[in-house]
């Protein structure tokens, strides 16, 4: 069957090459426009963090979470009632694991569940949180996956760049970054989108990625996995660092439907797709 290919031009995000490997990895969290979250005094089990103002529905804020697919760090989404103890509302949900459509896509949580955690408050930048011994149990690796993921998720904030993690009490370490981790994260990162999500056209797409040339390549899928849709962008940095991406493609369909948003690399050497990122999102009508 011939494909219906509609092509739009990419739009690079007009920011500084990023130096870090980590790169910026988009706002969050967002609250409703009315009710913008003030930063309260932390304590023993709650810290504030400043929010930027976003488009969710009234009461409500939009926080990130930082799980796993295929090894790496994956990002999506929860929108929860608002509150101002934003990083106790995030690694809760962290620690809640993917929902079941997320888990079907190949999300995963490397942190076990029913973790719990006391986060101790912020200074100087550095957000500390106390967990069990059991949170360190299993291979280097695991663990340090786990820390990745509340380090990513908990930076998400205005107010915390780096994580001072504490084993039953025992500081474990100096605080950490974003940066010491980085090489945890995929190739491509997209934080526009998350899985399951309705769409309509055009679908904007942004994240980050390290990729040959800093081209990155997106394509829409239909249910039959017809490709009804294409274009590509320009990061902000790449070939050996991770830069910020950011692209509409617009796209034609009769009806509702299942679909997928693929994100990935052109091959310099066959030209074949490497480092895919696909996302099941449904596709809205636009006729």
């Amino acid at each position: 069957m011939k494909r219906l290919i509609v092509v739009l031009a990419g739009t690079a995000l007009l920011a500084a090459c990023a130096p870090a490997q980590s790169g910026s990895l988009g706002p969050a969290p967002t609250v409703a426009p009315e009710i913008t979250a003030s930063p309260a005094q932390p304590t023993a089990s709650t810290s504030a963090s400043s929010s930027a103002v976003g488009t969710t529905p009234a009461g409500t804020v939009t926080v990130q979470a930082w799980f796993t697919r295929g090894g790496r760090l994956f990002a999506t989404r929860r929108t929860e009632p608002r509150t101002v103890a934003t990083s106790r509302l995030a690694l809760t949900k962290l620690v809640d694991g993917p929902t079941a459509a997320e888990a079907a896509a190949g999300m995963g949580n490397a942190i076990p569940p029913g973790t719990v955690f006391t986060i101790e408050g912020i200074s100087r930048g550095a957000e500390t949180v106390d967990f069990p011994a059991s949170f360190y149990t299993g291979s280097r690796d695991v663990a340090r996956l786990r820390q990745a993921q509340v380090v990513y998720t908990l930076t998400q904030f205005a107010t915390v760049s780096r994580v001072g993690f504490k084993k039953s009490g025992e500081a474990t370490g100096a605080p950490v970054g974003r940066a010491d981790y980085a090489d945890l994260l995929p190739a491509i990162v997209v934080t526009s989108l998350v899985i399951g999500e309705l769409v309509t056209s055009p679908v904007t797409i942004a994240g980050t990625a390290n990729v040959f040339e800093a081209t990155v390549s997106i394509g829409i899928l239909d249910a039959r996995g017809v490709e009804i849709a294409t274009t590509f962008t320009t990061a902000t940095c790449g070939s050996g660092c991770r830069g910020a991406y950011s692209a509409s493609v617009g796209y034609a369909l009769n009806n509702e439907q299942r679909g997928t948003v693929e994100v990935y690399e052109v091959s310099a050497n066959d030209g074949s797709r490497i480092n895919v990122v696909d996302i099941p999102v449904v596709l809205a009508p636009t006729r």
